[in-house]
């Protein structure tokens, strides 16, 4: 399999995020990391467990973990097959079955139908509104989180990041991305990648009949909502 780093340093000791791209068919041996890592599936199919466990296909919008020092097997099927991984801390390294360790983590494999999607906070409940599902950390906090972010097909808005840190990696649709004052957005591709420090704003909009998904790394609150429109003269 191929790896393409989006921010930070695999090999240093801080936290990374890098896109996996396996090849039709791919199964690693059974094998252990001296790290804990967080993946989402961008396209094709990844199943991610136990070297025992019955295979479980995980989709694009799906999400796993897997806890350092965990024997396991990584295995993949389809086409061009992405998947966005992320670290904590580096650097990250590929153990044999004998050097693994036991963690006090256990693995989480979340299939997309699964994912729970939620109105954003502060938000009014809408049926065809942004939706927010967090998987992991908690968004109130100044500490790191990770959520997916839905916008629905047609929609036009702001992603505003009120805390340190922000990164996002779109997931699923062909959202385009901006910053304010822009006069149109550009159109990113599943496998992209843009980010902010401190407080900032990002225009995003998704196409006419395709929503998107992204997902958001955010060190502090981030809130997302439609640009209000102009009301309509009589």
């Amino acid at each position: 399999p191929k790896a393409a780093t989006l921010w930070g340093d695999r090999n240093g000791e801080g936290p990374t995020g890098f896109l996996f791209a396996p090849v039709d068919g791919f199964e690693s041996p059974p094998h252990a990391h001296n790290v804990s890592y967080r993946g989402v599936v961008i396209r094709g199919l990844v199943h991610n467990d136990d070297p025992n466990a019955d295979e479980m296909w995980m989709p694009t919008g799906s999400f796993w973990t897997q806890p350092k020092g965990g024997v396991h097997i990584t295995a993949a099927k389809g086409t061009d097959i992405l998947a966005y991984i992320e670290i904590d801390e580096g650097p990250y390294l590929v153990l044999a079955v004998d050097k693994a360790f036991d963690s006090e983590d256990q693995p989480i494999n979340v299939h997309e139908s699964n994912i729970e999607w939620n109105d954003p906070p502060g938000m009014s409940p809408s049926a065809d509104g942004p939706k927010v599902a967090l998987l992991w950390g908690d968004p109130g906090d100044a500490q790191p989180s990770g959520s997916l972010v839905m916008l629905p097909a047609g929609f036009t808005g702001i992603i505003r990041s009120h805390g340190s840190s922000f990164r996002a990696v779109v997931i699923e649709g062909r959202p385009a991305h901006g910053m304010p004052g822009e006069a149109s957005g550009k159109a990113m591709e599943p496998g992209s990648y843009f980010s902010s420090r401190g407080a900032s704003m990002h225009q995003v909009s998704s196409e006419t009949g395709e929503e998107s998904i992204i997902y958001v790394r955010a060190e502090g609150q981030f809130d997302v909502a439609p640009v209000p429109t102009e009301p309509t003269p009589e």
